[in-house]
C-alpha cells in the first residue's frame, strides 16, 4: 500500500519550514525592537518600518526590502548628514559620538555613530561575559578584584560641529562607570594622553604602584607594554611585577600568531579571554574556559545575517554583490565562512562590516573570526585565508621556538608568472631560507588549493624578515600608532607602494 500524500496549504508549508531556533527567536525580538525604536526616523519612514513590524517573519520582509550596505553606500546616503548634526536620520536622537575607524585598509578615517543605546548594549554583554567567570576552573578568585590595565586610545577625543569623535576604546573608557574608576588603569589623566609614546612612558612610570589582574587590548600593544616594563625594571617575566596577573581579555585580531613571543614573558599561565567588540558593536565573547569560540550575542541591540564568503556573493576584489544571497541564523551551517551583516542601536541597518566567521558549535551559536572579505589572496585561485596565515605563522613559530609578533602579505607578479612575498616581524636570530620553507609547506598541508597552485601559476614565495621596531614605525607613520589599529595582513595598491617604499628607505 501506497503513502497517501496529504496536500499542505503554502501558508502552513512555509510557518513549518521556518519555524525559528530559540537564538532564532531571540533575533527577530531583537530585530522588531530595532524597528519600532527606528520606525520614525528618515531610514524607518523610507523602508516602511511600520508595515515590516507587521509580518509575522519580519526578518524575511526585512531582508527584501532593506538593501545591503557598506561604509561608503550607507555614508553617502545617510550618515553623512548626522555629521551636520541632523537628528533622527537613522536612530532616534542626534549622534553625538562617532568612532573613528579605519579596520586594516585604507588611509580615511571612516566615522561609525555610538549612541548611548549601543553603549548601553556594549555594557549589558560585557556584565554577561564577566558573569561567565563562574564557568571557568581553578581562576583566582582574588585576581578579579585587582586592577585592569586597559590599553586603548585616548580619552581626549576630538571635538567637531556637535560631535566628538575617536578609538571606541577611548569613548568607552571616557564614559566608565563610577564605580569600575578603582580598578581601571592607566587611570584618566594618563588615557586623555594623545601622544602614545608619551602615554607609554607614563605606563611604564607608574606600573610599580599598581597591581593587575586583568590586562585588555590589542595583542601588539599589551605584549609591547610588557617588554618595556621588563626591560626598564630588569624583570625575568612581568610576573615579577604584577603576580597577580591571572586574566588577558583580547580582541580584533587573531591570538594565535603571539602567543609564543606573548608566553615568554610570563612568570605563569595566564587565562585568555577573546571578545568580538567592534566599533559598530559587541558582537560575541568567550563564556567558556576552553572553547573553539565566541558566544554571539544574539538577544541584546543587534540583528545579524551572513552571507556565504563565495565567488557567488563576493568578486575577486572581496566587494559584495547586488545578487548576494543573505541567510539567518537557522539557515547557517557549521564550518562554512560567512561575512557578516549588522542591524544595531545606533542606526546600522543590513551593514556589511568586513569580517568573515565561522560556525564552531551551532548549538552553542559560537564562532570563530576567520578574516577579512577584503584581506584574502587569491591571484590565482590559491584561496588563502587569514585564518590559513594565522595558523602558518603559528606553525612556523612553534617549529622554530620564535616569535613573530607580526606579519604581512602581498601578492605580486613573477616573471611571467605570480608569487607571494611574505613581510614577517621577528627580533629572534632566525634563518630566513628555513622560514620562509616552513611557511610554504604549511600552507600546503592547510590549503589545497595553494598546493595545487604552488605546482602551477603561483611559482615563487618571498621572504623578508624585519625588526618589529618597523611594524611600529609605519603604522605610527600613518598615524595608526595604538589602540584598535591592526597591522593589515594582506597588502595591496596605494598602501602596498607605500609599505615597500618605507622599508626600502628604512633599510637604506
Amino acid at each position: 500500500m501506497g503513502l497517501i500524500e496529504i496536500p499542505i496549504p503554502s501558508n502552513m508549508a512555509e510557518a513549518l519550514h521556518l519555524d525559528p531556533g530559540p537564538q532564532q527567536r531571540q533575533q527577530r525580538r531583537v530585530l522588531k525592537k530595532l524597528l519600532r525604536k527606528a520606525r520614525f526616523t528618515e531610514f524607518g519612514q523610507a523602508y516602511h518600518f511600520d508595515e515590516i513590524l507587521l509580518h509575522p517573519q519580519p526578518e524575511k520582509i526585512f531582508q527584501q526590502r532593506v538593501p545591503i550596505f557598506d561604509y561608503d553606500t550607507i555614508y553617502e546616503q545617510w550618515w553623512h548628514r548626522t555629521l551636520d548634526g541632523i537628528p533622527d536620520v537613522c536612530w532616534p536622537g542626534k549622534i553625538e559620538y562617532f568612532a573613528l575607524s579605519s579596520g586594516t585598509s585604507g588611509s580615511a578615517s571612516k566615522y561609525i555613530p555610538i549612541t548611548s543605546d549601543l553603549m548601553r548594549g556594549n555594557r549589558i554583554v560585557m556584565v554577561k561575559q564577566m558573569l561567565t567567570l563562574r564557568n571557568y576552573v581553578d581562576i583566582p578568585v582574588k585576581s578579579i578584584r585587582k586592577g585592569w590595565l586597559m590599553l586603548g586610545g585616548s580619552t581626549d577625543l576630538q571635538k567637531g560641529p556637535g560631535y566628538y569623535s575617536g578609538d571606541l576604546s577611548g569613548i568607552t573608557a571616557k564614559k566608565v562607570p563610577f564605580w569600575f574608576s578603582p580598578f581601571y588603569k592607566p587611570g584618566k589623566k594618563i588615557a586623555r594622553t594623545k601622544d602614545w609614546n608619551t602615554k607609554w612612558d607614563e605606563i611604564v612610570e607608574q606600573a610599580p604602584h599598581w597591581d593587575i589582574g586583568f590586562v585588555v587590548g590589542v595583542p601588539a600593544w599589551i605584549q609591547m607594554c610588557m617588554e618595556m616594563i621588563i626591560e626598564r625594571y630588569q624583570l625575568k617575566h612581568i610576573h615579577e611585577m604584577w603576580p597577580n596577573l591571572a586574566f588577558y581579555v583580547h580582541g580584533g585580531v587573531a591570538f594565535s600568531p603571539y602567543k609564543q613571543g606573548f608566553e615568554k614573558l610570563l612568570g605563569k599561565p595566564l587565562t585568555y579571554i577573546e571578545t568580538y567588540l567592534a566599533s559598530e558593536g559587541f558582537i560575541a565573547y568567550q563564556d567558556r574556559q576552553y572553547g573553539q569560540g565566541m558566544r554571539l550575542n544574539t538577544n541584546q541591540h543587534i540583528f545579524l545575517e551572513f552571507v556565504p564568503f563565495n565567488g557567488q556573493n563576493f568578486d575577486h576584489e572581496g566587494n559584495i554583490l547586488n545578487t548576494a544571497q543573505t541567510l539567518l541564523f537557522d539557515e547557517t551551517e557549521e564550518g562554512k565562512d560567512y561575512a557578516i551583516l549588522l542591524s544595531t542601536s545606533a542606526g546600522a541597518w543590513r551593514y556589511l562590516i568586513g569580517d568573515t566567521i565561522r560556525f564552531t558549535d551551532k548549538t552553542r551559536a559560537e564562532i570563530a573570526i576567520t578574516g577579512r572579505t577584503k584581506h584574502f589572496l587569491s591571484l590565482v585561485g590559491e584561496h588563502l585565508s587569514v585564518d590559513n596565515m594565522n595558523k602558518a605563522i603559528q606553525m612556523a613559530g612553534e617549529q622554530l621556538n620564535i616569535s613573530i609578533p607580526e606579519f604581512t602579505v602581498a601578492g605580486i607578479p613573477h616573471d611571467s608568472l605570480f608569487a607571494h612575498h611574505w613581510y614577517v616581524a621577528c627580533d629572534d636570530e632566525v634563518d630566513q631560507e628555513r622560514l620562509r620553507t616552513l611557511i610554504d609547506d604549511n600552507l600546503r598541508e592547510l590549503n589545497d588549493d595553494y598546493a595545487v597552485e604552488r605546482k602551477s601559476a603561483l611559482k615563487e614565495v618571498l621572504l623578508t624578515v624585519l625588526p618589529e621596531r618597523n611594524f611600529m614605525d609605519f603604522m605610527e607613520s600613518k598615524g595608526k600608532l595604538g589602540g584598535q589599529h591592526k597591522f593589515p595582513r594582506v597588502m595591496k595598491g596605494k598602501m602596498l607602494e607605500e609599505w615597500q617604499l618605507f622599508i626600502k628607505t628604512t633599510t637604506q
